[in-house]
Order: structure tokens, then sequence, then C-alpha cells
């Protein structure tokens, strides 16, 4: 049975203070590109913060300083005062104010509506920016996302799919419904069930026995024969025939070479392995999640918001929540400052709206 009251309470916030945390734990080094697996350890390494149980450490050498994200001074530790503003936050408080707005029978042309209404376009990336040009220049669903949209299989739909978990709590294909109506804004294909299968992965996060089963659950709503579904089995078969984290990531970035770092099936096998090798641990979830490279701020995201809806808000170490002081920066119009307690408090009682 999914989780009511006070535990639900507790599973959502948990969701909300483990994506930002997660978010903002591999914000620095968000550039797959340049900050590989070998390169972040090393990174933490001459920084002396290996394992990672905490946010990034400030570089110990300027060397690695240059090659950070601009933001990083507002990330690492004991500079943290609050979330910075990131579009994978962004997109979690625009679900959420759709869902308000809109109810959970929304469509796709009123995502779209929000966008223009709600978010900077500068503040848009990839699939979305070229969505909202297609947008603003009086396109329609699903032409929206096929027209001059070079990045239909990229991960910005993934990023968007936590508030469509978080509101159907045990419930993911639901959950990966909703996710789908948002998704095909902006993408196609892989870059659909990416959202599809994040969604399911959430919801499946407040009911499932750990967090396999949760993995399970939310292949069972994307196409068998999907690139995604085949890469997540991948990575679980690796995991389940012993291999070690870094064996399965080394094995499964061979077999997914040329997509790109952005591209979403290396980041869900990114993603896959910091769920199952943390093994419930919330901190162990992030840290592996990030130091996996790709997208790191969006796959830190996601994973946080699994395991936090797996094991609750109170449970996460306050070496996480306390620096975040419960408050979020974001460019979606009217939200900038919102305390991260009101949006989960919002986001449950969407949840008990939306019924059994």
């Amino acid at each position: 049975m999914p989780p009511v009251g006070t535990e639900l309470a507790d599973r959502v916030l948990g969701g909300w203070l483990g994506r930002i945390a997660g978010n903002m734990l591999g914000k620095p080094v968000e550039q797959g590109d340049v900050w590989t697996r070998e390169r972040i350890d090393g990174y933490l390494r001459r920084a002396g913060a290996l394992p990672l149980t905490d946010y990034f450490p400030e570089p110990a050498v300027e060397g690695d300083g240059l090659a950070l994200r601009p933001e990083w001074r507002e990330c690492v530790r004991g500079r943290i005062h609050g979330s910075c503003r990131d579009d994978d936050i962004d997109y979690a408080i625009l679900g959420l104010h759709l869902l308000e707005t809109h109810g959970f029978g929304f469509s796709t042309e009123q995502v779209g509506e929000l966008w223009l209404l709600r978010l900077p376009y500068l503040q848009t990336f990839t699939a979305e920016r070229a969505a909202y040009r297609n947008l603003a220049n009086g396109l329609k669903p699903p032409l929206t996302a096929t027209y001059d949209n070079p990045y239909q299989e990229w991960i910005g739909a993934l990023i968007r799919a936590d508030v469509f978990g978080w509101t159907c709590p045990g419930r993911p294909r639901q959950a990966a419904s909703l996710a789908r109506r948002d998704a095909v804004l902006s993408h196609t294909g892989n870059g659909v069930y990416g959202a599809m299968w994040a969604a399911a992965l959430v919801s499946a996060a407040f009911t499932a026995h750990g967090v396999r089963a949760a993995v399970d659950e939310a292949l069972a709503v994307i196409p068998a024969s999907s690139r995604l579904a085949r890469t997540v089995r991948r990575v679980v078969s690796l995991h389940d025939a012993g291999l070690s984290w870094e064996d399965t990531l080394t094995t499964v970035d061979e077999e997914s070479s040329g997509l790109g770092w952005i591209h979403v099936v290396p980041n869900a096998a990114v993603l896959t392995a910091g769920l199952l090798y943390g093994a419930g641990d919330f901190t162990r979830t992030i840290a592996l999640t990030v130091r996996g490279g790709l997208d790191t701020d969006s796959n830190g995201a996601t994973a946080g918001s699994v395991a936090g809806v797996l094991c609750g808000a109170a449970a996460i170490p306050d070496r996480w929540k306390e620096p975040l002081q419960d408050t979020v920066r974001s460019a979606v119009f009217g939200f900038d400052g919102v305390r991260i307690g009101e949006l989960a408090e919002r986001t449950v009682r969407l949840a008990v709206v939306s019924g059994p």
C-alpha cells in the first residue's frame, strides 16, 4: 500500500530534498566531455574527499578550479546557502505548477503554454529550447518536438519527470502516462521513454521492497526492445553478475559510445548503476551517481529523488539538508525563494487528490 499521512509527507519531502541535494552535488562538474569519471575521482583524491560523503570540496589545486562550472562557489562545502538556480529544479517546480493549474488531465499544449508564461527562454537548453522556439513560432505538439530539433533523445524530458512520480505514489503506470504527455512536447523515442521510466521509478520507490524492485517495476512501463530498456537491463545484469561499479560503467560506456554525454541512454546507465550499487543508502547513491560522470547534476538529482523517497526526509543526513536552508532559487516566474517544505506540502496535497 502507498504511504499516507505523515509517512507520505516525509517521503515526498525526501524526494524534493534528495533531488535538490543531488543536483547541487553534481553541479560543479556538469560537463561530461571534460569531467570524466577518472577526472572527477582525481579531483576528489587531491582534495582528500574520497570516498565522497558530502558536497564537493573546494579545488585543491588551481587547475581544477578553472575547469569547474562557473557556479561552483555556490555549490561546494561551506559555501552553500540555499540551492542554486538550475533547470533540473525549475522543471520540477513547473511540473508542480502545471498539476496545480490544470490537474491530472492536463494536455501537452497546456505544458507548452506554461513554459511560455513562466519560464525564461534563455533558461532552457537543447531539446527544450528547440521546442520553446517552435512554440513561440506557432507550432503545435508533436511538431514542436520534431522540427529542427536534433536533441530529441537527450535527457531533458527525464529531468522533468519526478513530480509525476511524487504525485502518483505506488502507481508507476499512471506516473509514466503523465510523464509521457509532458515529454512529447520536446522529445521522441528514447527521450520520451526516459521520462516515463524516471517517473515510474520515483513512483515505485514509494512501495517497492528496495531499489532493485523499483528498477524492475520502472522497466515494465517502457518498450522492452527500446535501447533505453536494453541498456538498463544490461546494467542490472552486470550488477547481478557481481561486477564492480567501475567495471559495470566501463562496460556500458563502451557499448554506448558515440551517443554523447547528454543523451538519455548512457545517463540512464549511470543512474541505474548509482541506484543499484548505492543499495538504498542515500549518501552512497548520490555520490556514486555523480562520480559516474556525464550529466552529473541531472543524474544526481534523479538518484537523490529516488533515494530520498526510499528513505524519507528524516533519514537523509543533515550535512545534505542543512546547507539548503529550506530555500530554492528558481527562474520559474513567481517561485524564486520558495521554501522546499512548501513545495513538498503542495506536492502531498496533489498526491492525495490523485487518489489510489
